[in-house]
């Protein structure tokens, strides 16, 4: 029987091999094959010989072991960057510098990095034998001096410490006698004075009305006054409406571009975005809410002009939806994800939604756009659709290389705008269900790994959007910053002005349904076990690709829903909520977890989510809930959560949100994990023991 020639073996090329620890640090083991030729004595550069044909009918393989730190104390992890094999392990160095500062300040890192300088040279006649030293020494910093320069290139804000910038003087004091001269220590010259331009424009930016990231556009913060006039006065000023589809849909598209360029990857962990809502967080995470505000900006404008004019007939508001529809199909050619998403939950909030006539009028092919459209953010499958496309975009664009800048044609397509709450929470919910710290108080790099595989796909998206080559017009952004803002009290308030509570009209796009938090964790837990190991982290088909936040529920109060659940959107939704966009939402949303979420066979865990029954919205925060958690410890880790520590346990009950609209209370002793209903494992509600006794609800007692 004949053999095919040089046929290959069908293996993986990666497989797990286990874990090993080594002076208190471990390491995950994997097997690496290779494919090498072996040749005879006779063969090859000097053996005189030619290659005979039975040598090129066999492949040689060679398997070698492969170590990535898994957990370590701060001591190894530092030294690892110097002296650990970036062959074997290249995504060390750069998961260290995107995620230290949610375990380790920038200060501490440098002084275990930094060494001290060198003591003065001997007196003329003494020799000192210290030749190996010597090579040692300059080996070790010439890493550390390496090390220095992509730090400062690639994470910049690391060193933001105004006035003094402590952490940024110490490098340029060390490269001052290490590498003087050297493109490291001027790039740490650059980047202080940098920092010092920076400060200065900010002191005379400060006497001017705030401005986003160079977007021109004022920070939108809707207002009880902002409703005066509610019967159908509309401020004077340019109609956004009275521009062209492709006029709006690119102005949207340029401040996203913008916006998304500028955002710090670091400021989306979940670490540091879950800080946010706390006393004296108000200026965390500035670049990633200053998209979280355009987003509402958007989400806003629609509901302004839509509602904006009670006294229209529904014939005309519906061509006001219908126009919206055409700008968010337009933002979807133009690859603007982030407007697109925030259009549609403008259309799909409870306000716009509910007027049967305006959506009875709408023309057929707008409307089947506007179904089309919705389904790319569907709950189905974990947002399937959505990842798909934007992976299908990036594809399209081919490897990410730098044009040749003498050719016009190399220019690359726009890459895309990704709806940026898909990142935060899948980092807000990566960093609730993986701990910091594991067994022996070694922190947990394994976590920080799987966050670094999302940021990495953050900055590689950034840089495809360079690409993009719009221009800003200012008629159609005076439009869009003078377009009435309605806060979600007065936007349903004056829904129900326009059409009064009814029956609803088939006509109404249909709401989606909601998939609980435990299956879709299962379901995004067994794609990852079934995919490969070794993927890159810029990989777009990583499991632990984007994926979209939720959306709050329906209002407190509606009383005349279309059938079906409404879509679940980031928009205004009602009286007393948040603002439309809160990235660590009610709405389900996993994660690519290392453990086993909900209640299947041989659970010990899973991730609810908890809501405060009070006058400041119906926001969640994510717990992780263990097969051993009596209710007090759930109430006390929900209170903090919700920046409530001071707050009394035991003034507080625990109510489990269940279908229809009912609520199952948790008694005060009980274990959570098992008292709870598998058929909504998911909602859980904070409510005080005087406001339970009001609320219709079941009981295990």
């Amino acid at each position: 029987m004949e053999r095919t020639a040089g046929r290959e073996l069908a293996l993986a090329p990666l497989q797990d091999w286990g874990e090993e620890t080594e002076d208190g640090a471990v390491y995950s083991v994997s097997l690496r094959r290779q494919l090498s030729q072996r040749l005879s004595p006779g063969e090859g550069p000097g053996g005189g010989q030619p290659r005979t044909e039975l040598a090129d009918s066999f492949l040689h393989y060679r398997t070698s072991k492969v170590r990535a730190l898994r957990a370590a104390r701060l001591e190894r992890l530092v030294c690892e960057l110097v002296s650990g094999d970036r062959e074997q392990d290249p995504g060390f160095v750069p998961a260290f510098l995107a995620t230290h500062r949610a375990f380790v300040p920038t200060g501490r890192v440098l002084r275990f990095l930094l060494p001290p300088p060198p003591p003065p040279p001997p007196p003329p006649g003494i020799e000192m034998k210290t030749q190996g030293q010597d090579l040692c020494f300059n080996k070790n910093l010439r890493a550390v001096v390496s090390l220095l320069g992509s730090w400062l290139r690639d994470h910049p804000q690391d060193f933001r410490e105004p006035p003094a910038y402590s952490n940024l003087g110490s490098v340029q004091v060390f490269l001052s006698w290490a590498a003087p001269g050297s493109p490291e220590a001027r790039e740490a010259e650059k980047l202080r004075e940098d920092f010092l331009e920076e400060a200065e424009g900010k002191q005379e930016e400060e006497e001017q009305p705030q401005r986003w990231a160079g977007s021109g556009l004022p920070s939108p913060e809707p207002t009880e006054d902002s409703g005066a006039g509610e019967e159908g006065l509309v401020p004077e000023g340019p109609d956004l409406l009275d521009f062209s589809v492709d006029e709006v849909a690119e102005q949207l598209t340029l401040i996203d571009v913008d916006l998304f360029q500028r955002v710090r990857p670091f400021e989306c962990l979940g670490s540091v975005w879950s800080q946010r809502d706390r006393p004296g967080a108000a200026g965390v995470a500035p670049t990633v809410r200053a998209t979280v505000a355009q987003f509402n900006l958007v989400t806003g404008c629609v509901l302004g002009s839509v509602l904006g004019a009670p006294g229209l007939a529904a014939p005309q508001r519906a061509r006001r939806l219908e126009k919206w529809i055409r700008i968010a199909q337009r933002c979807r050619e133009l690859r603007d994800f982030s407007a697109l998403r925030a259009i549609l939950s403008a259309l799909q909030s409870n306000p716009i939604y509910r007027l049967k006539r305006s959506w009875g009028a709408v023309s057929r092919e707008p409307l089947t756009t506007f179904r089309k459209l919705s389904q790319i953010f569907s709950d189905e499958n974990n947002h399937i659709s959505c990842r798909e496309i934007l992976s299908q975009e990036e594809a399209a664009q081919g490897p990410l290389e730098d044009p040749d800048p003498g050719s016009l044609s190399s220019k690359p397509p726009p890459g895309p705008v990704p709806y940026l709450g898909t990142f935060l929470t899948d980092l807000l919910m990566l960093d609730t269900a993986l701990p910091d710290t594991v067994e022996g108080d070694l922190i947990n790099f394994e976590k920080r790994r799987k966050e670094w595989e999302i940021l990495a796909r953050i900055q590689q998206l950034q840089r495809r959007c360079r690409s993009h080559s719009l221009s800003p017009r200012p008629p159609v952004l005076a439009a869009l910053r003078a377009q009435r803002q309605l806060s979600e009290e007065q936007s349903y308030r004056i829904s129900r002005v326009i059409e009064p509570p009814a029956a609803s009209c088939p006509s109404s796009p249909r709401g989606r349904r909601r998939i609980s938090l435990t299956k879709r964790l299962s379901a995004k837990l067994s794609r990852e076990k079934s995919s490969s190991p070794g993927g890159s982290p810029g990989d777009p088909s990583s499991p632990t690709a984007s994926q979209s936040p939720g959306s709050p529920p329906a209002s407190p109060g509606v009383k005349d829903p279309p059938p079906g659940s409404p879509p679940a959107s980031p928009g205004p939704q009602g009286p007393n909520t948040k603002p439309p966009w809160s990235p660590d939402p009610p709405g389900p949303r996993p994660l690519t977890l290392a453990l086993n979420p909900g209640q299947q066979p041989g659970s010990e865990s899973c991730v609810i989510r908890v809501s405060m029954d009070n006058d400041h919205g119906n926001l969640y925060r994510s717990i992780l809930l263990t097969s051993q958690d009596k209710a007090p410890s759930v109430v006390q880790r929900a209170l903090q959560k919700h920046s409530a520590p001071e707050a009394c346990t035991g003034d507080y009950q625990l109510f489990q949100v269940l279908p229809g609209d009912k609520e199952l209370l948790i008694p005060d002793n009980a274990n959570v994990f098992y008292a709870m209903s598998p058929a909504s494992p998911g909602d859980f509600v904070l409510r005080r023991r005087e406001a339970a006794r009001h609320a219709p609800s079941l009981s295990l007692a």
